[in-house]
């Protein structure tokens, strides 16, 4: 008996747009991607309508790394203004928690990133290693004491949640908070944390009013949270500077320019979700890839220190924690053969980007002696590049000596994964381990 030929996906088969296609296996995304690619135009994304929300009009998918690049390098043509970070625009009174200095071009933005881009010099990274590898420490304790079980909240969330917040003067009894408000604005679009979902029927995806009063409200309400901690934390430290990054923020005198409250408290915000999601996303992902590909953990364990760095890069490539960003023309300009009309607005798939078959050979294979490694997993080049993309490696390099020093054989299982569009991350995974010898805890 003949067997039936699998149908060839298409890109009418693909819809960016739909929640449920970031529900799909991981091998089905790469697969789609490679689809959009070789099309000679790119995809236009028509969003689905929320009520009390501005209506979308869509997007054009930019899903080649040179179109991402291109883009990320022209500012003043792809303007992060008004809105980087949601497909939608956001209501207006939304603006005054979320709106920080990525969704901003310059002199705004220029602004900002001077004064706080002396926090994270290769001087002050470097007095922060010693602490980042007592935490380190410190949390593989206690994921050996719990005999192992849900690696994201028991290690990957947080070695960088407990090192942003120490870095800004966040007291330890708002660190469990801080992560809890930091999942609900990065997973605002999962049912776990906004308590709204959206229905499918033949008229495509819906979401009632009352369901999104709901997701609205509880993003809002995590912003305002973190915009009050940023206000008491700003006020005590103007009054009394005690060395912490707060302390150098609303202190900050760079050429006669100073960050506002607000300001503040927006880069807060920003500092506390991109400093705690990105990084345990990536650290999540690394075991989850080490323990698929236990070729590539052996050739990390020859030589530790000579491969990290190259592992780390391609973990985030390979996993691209933050699959997109948002840019909004500003003039017509012409692109790999289209021509994008002033108004209009575009998204960066950095996911898409970091397996161009035209940049990567092999794209869909995890090899930690990649190189080059052009990824975009930071975002692109040009201002918005990750202003903490080197204490990210840092926190990584750290994480991973130290579980595969005293665990070797530690090994992820099946994840739980979000539901996003935006972040690529894990919510829940579960690890094991061969208890090592008992050897005195590390202290605090």
């Amino acid at each position: 008996m003949a067997t039936e030929t699998p149908r060839q996906l298409t890109p009418a088969d693909i819809d960016l747009s739909d929640l449920r296609f970031w529900t799909r296996p991981l091998h089905e995304r790469a697969e789609a991607f490679a689809v959009l690619r070789a099309q000679p135009k790119p995809v236009f994304l028509v969003l689905p309508k929320l009520p009390f929300l501005p209506q979308s009009p869509g997007s054009w998918a930019l899903t080649h790394h040179a179109e991402v690049t291109e883009a990320s390098r022209h500012p003043e043509v792809f303007s992060s203004e008004p809105s980087a970070t949601s497909p939608a625009d956001m209501p207006r009174w939304m603006d005054k928690y979320f709106n920080s200095m990525i969704d901003m071009d310059d002199p705004r933005h220029a602004k900002i990133r001077r004064i706080v881009s002396r926090a994270f010099t290769p001087k002050m990274l470097a007095k922060a290693e010693d602490d980042i590898a007592r935490r380190a420490a410190r949390i593989v304790d206690e994921l050996i004491e719990a005999g192992g079980g849900d690696f994201v909240s028991q290690c990957a969330a947080r070695l960088p949640v407990e090192v942003i917040c120490d870095m800004l003067g966040i007291p330890v009894q708002h660190h469990r908070r801080v992560v809890e408000w930091t999942n609900i604005i990065v997973g605002y679009s999962d049912p776990e944390y906004v308590g709204a979902a959206f229905e499918y029927g033949a008229g495509g995806p819906k979401i009632g009013k009352l369901a999104t009063i709901r997701m609205l409200g509880t993003i809002a309400s995590a912003g305002w949270r973190l915009h009050r901690l940023a206000f008491k934390l700003g006020r005590e430290r103007r009054k009394t500077p005690t060395g912490d990054l707060t302390s150098a923020l609303v202190n900050a005198n760079v050429d006669g320019e100073r960050l506002s409250p607000r300001e503040f408290a927006a880069f807060f915000l920003l500092l506390v979700v991109a400093g705690n999601e990105t990084t345990r996303n990536a650290i999540a992902h690394g075991l989850k890839l080490f323990t698929e590909h236990p070729d590539q953990r052996a050739l990390l364990l020859e030589d530790f220190d000579g491969r990290i760095g190259g592992a780390i890069e391609e973990i985030v490539r390979y996993s691209s924690p933050v699959i997109f960003m948002r840019r909004n023309l500003t003039r017509d300009y012409e692109m790999n053969g289209h021509t994008y009309r002033k108004g209009e607005r575009v998204t960066l798939f950095y996911w898409s980007a970091n397996r161009d078959e035209a940049v990567f050979t092999d794209p869909d294979r995890f090899d930690i002696l990649r190189s080059p490694n052009p990824h975009v997993g930071f975002g692109g080049p040009g201002p918005h590049f990750c202003l903490g993309a080197n204490l990210a490696r840092r926190e990584i390099t750290v994480m991973f000596r130290e579980l595969f020093t005293r665990l070797p054989d530690i090994a992820a299982g099946e994840p739980d994964r979000l539901m996003s569009g935006f972040i690529n991350g894990y919510k829940r995974l579960p690890c094991t381990f061969t208890p090592p010898a008992a050897r005195p805890r590390t202290p605090a």
